[in-house]
C-alpha cells in the first residue's frame, strides 16, 4: 500500500519475481494496492474499500514522499508548514496504524519512502528542505515499527547513501530520476534489494558447484549434481539447481526515465548478494574450455576462471537464464494488466469518492470524468483507460487473466535437469 511510487508496480515485481525464481514451489501473491499521490491519510481513508477486501496475509505500508510537501519549500512560511505537515501525516498515520493493530491475523510490515533527491545537479523539481522533512517521517515510522514489534524496511538512507557517494564523481547521478521524486527501472530494483536484504535473503546463492577434478565432487549448495566423468581435459555431470537465476532487464520503460536496473548494478551489489550461480572446477589443466549445457556452446573460460569460479546467471543465453527471462516476461504482462486496474482505484478514490460516486461506473461518473479531464492533467492520464475498465466484465476479464498468467508463472518456473561438459578447446 503506497503512492505513485507504489502504482508502477516495479519493486513488487522485481520482489516477486525473485520469490517466482529462486522459491520456485512457494506459490503467493503479491498485490498491488498503490494510488498516484496518496499521502497516508488518503491511505486510511481508502484501507477498508481497498486492502482489507483483497483479504492480505502480509500488509506492506509505505509512505512519506507526497506527507512531505513539495511547493510548501518554495514559500516562505516553509518551516512551519512542513511542521504542519509532518504533524498531520504522523495524526492519519495513527489512525491507520490503530487499524492494523485491529488484525492480529495480518503480518505488518512498515517501509520508508525512497528519498526524495535534493543534492543531485538538475535544475528542476528543487525544494529545500524536503528531504529533512521526510527523515522526521521516516524517523515516526521506525518508531512506530519497533514499538508494536513490526518489520521496519529502510529505502531512505541506504538509497541516499549510495546517492551521495555516486555523486561525488558524477554530480548528475541518481537512483530517482529527472524529477528527484520516481525512481527509475535501477532504483526499483535497488527497492526490492533492501527489501529482500531485510528478509535475510542477501546472499542465498542460486547454486553453487565446486568440482576437483582430482578428487570428485567437493560442494553442491541448493543444487543436486551427478558426476559422469571428470579428468584434467573434460569433466562433466548431470546438475539439478533449485532456483533460477534472477534476469536483468535491460530496458527503460518508467515514463520519462531512462534509467534501466543494469545502470545500477555498478553501485548495488546485487549480483553479489541475489544472483549467484557458481561453478567451480579446479585442478584442469591450463588453457580455455568450452562451457556446454545440453549440448549447446554456451561460452568459453580459461582453466584459471574456473578455479576461480565462473558465475553462470552473468550468461544469459543458458537454458536456466532464458527460462527465467520467459517467467520475467509473463511478470511483466500479469504488471501490465494490474496497472490498468490500479488506474481505476486511482479515478474512484482520487476523484470520484468526492463526487460520492465511489464504485459507480454509471454514464453519469464517466461524465464527470470526462468533464474533470479537461481541466485535470491526472484525470486526463486516466479516462482512456476508464473507458473500459468502468465496465464490470472488462475488470473479471483482467483479473482472469492475471490470475492466468501467475497460473502459468508457476508452472513454467520449476527447473529442470542439466547436463554440464566443460570440455577442453582443440
Amino acid at each position: 500500500m503506497g503512492n505513485s511510487i507504489t502504482e508502477a508496480g516495479f519493486y513488487e515485481s522485481n520482489i516477486w519475481l525473485y520469490y517466482m525464481t529462486h522459491f520456485p514451489e512457494l506459490k503467493i501473491s503479491i498485490i498491488n494496492a498503490g494510488i498516484g499521490g496518496d499521502v497516508v491519510k488518503q491511505m486510511n481513508d481508502r484501507f477498508e474499500d481497498d486492502v482489507l477486501p483483497k483479504k492480505p496475509s502480509v500488509v506492506v505500508l509505505t509512505f512519506g514522499m507526497n506527507d512531505s510537501g513539495y511547493f510548501e519549500f518554495n514559500e516562505t512560511n516553509a518551516a512551519e508548514t512542513s511542521k504542519q505537515r509532518i504533524q498531520d501525516s504522523r495524526q492519519y498515520f495513527n489512525l491507520l496504524e490503530a487499524k492494523l493493530k485491529a488484525l492480529p491475523q495480518v503480518k505488518k510490515v512498515i517501509m520508508s519512502s525512497s528519498p526524495y533527491d535534493e543534492t543531485m545537479t538538475n535544475k528542476n523539481g528543487v525544494f529545500n528542505g524536503k528531504s529533512k522533512a521526510m527523515e522526521q517521517i521516516v524517523q515516526f515510522q521506525q518508531l512506530a515499527a519497533k514499538s508494536n514489534s513490526w518489520a521496519y524496511v529502510d529505502l531512505f538512507h541506504p538509497m541516499t547513501e549510495i546517492n551521495l557517494k555516486e555523486q561525488q564523481i558524477k554530480p548528475e547521478f541518481t537512483l530517482t530520476g529527472p524529477d528527484r521524486i520516481h525512481p527509475g527501472k535501477g532504483g526499483h530494483l535497488i527497492m526490492a534489494a533492501l527489501f529482500l536484504k531485510n528478509q535475510g535473503l542477501a546472499g542465498l546463492p542460486v547454486a553453487e558447484v565446486e568440482i576437483d577434478v582430482k578428487k570428485g565432487l567437493v560442494k553442491a549448495e541448493n543444487a543436486k549434481v551427478s558426476l559422469i566423468k571428470k579428468s584434467k581435459s573434460i569433466v562433466s555431470f548431470d546438475y539439478y539447481a533449485n532456483s533460477l537465476p534472477f534476469p536483468i532487464d535491460s530496458i527503460s520503460d518508467v515514463w520519462e526515465n531512462p534509467q534501466k536496473q543494469s545502470d545500477v548494478l555498478g553501485v548495488y551489489p546485487f549480483i553479489q548478494e541475489f544472483n549467484q550461480e557458481i561453478f567451480k572446477v579446479k585442478n584442469l589443466s591450463e588453457g580455455t574450455y568450452h562451457l556446454m549445457i545440453d549440448g549447446r556452446k554456451i561460452n568459453t573460460f580459461s582453466a584459471e576462471s574456473f578455479s576461480k569460479g565462473v558465475n553462470l546467471a552473468l550468461l544469459n543465453n543458458t537454458p536456466q537464464y532464458e527460462q527465467a527471462q520467459s517467467l520475467m516476461h509473463l511478470n511483466d504482462l500479469r504488471a501490465e494488466l494490474e496497472k490498468k486496474l490500479r488506474e481505476y482505484y486511482w479515478l474512484h478514490f482520487n476523484y470520484l469518492k468526492g463526487e460520492n460516486l465511489l464504485f459507480n461506473d454509471s454514464e453519469l461518473a464517466f461524465q464527470k470524468v470526462s468533464e474533470k479531464a479537461k481541466t485535470d492533467w491526472a484525470v486526463r492520464s486516466k479516462i482512456a483507460s476508464y473507458q473500459t475498465s468502468r465496465f464490470p466484465e472488462i475488470r473479471s476479464l483482467w483479473e482472469s487473466n492475471i490470475k492466468q498468467l501467475t497460473d502459468k508463472i508457476y508452472q513454467l518456473n520449476k527447473p529442470n535437469s542439466h547436463l554440464i561438459e566443460i570440455v577442453a578447446t582443440k
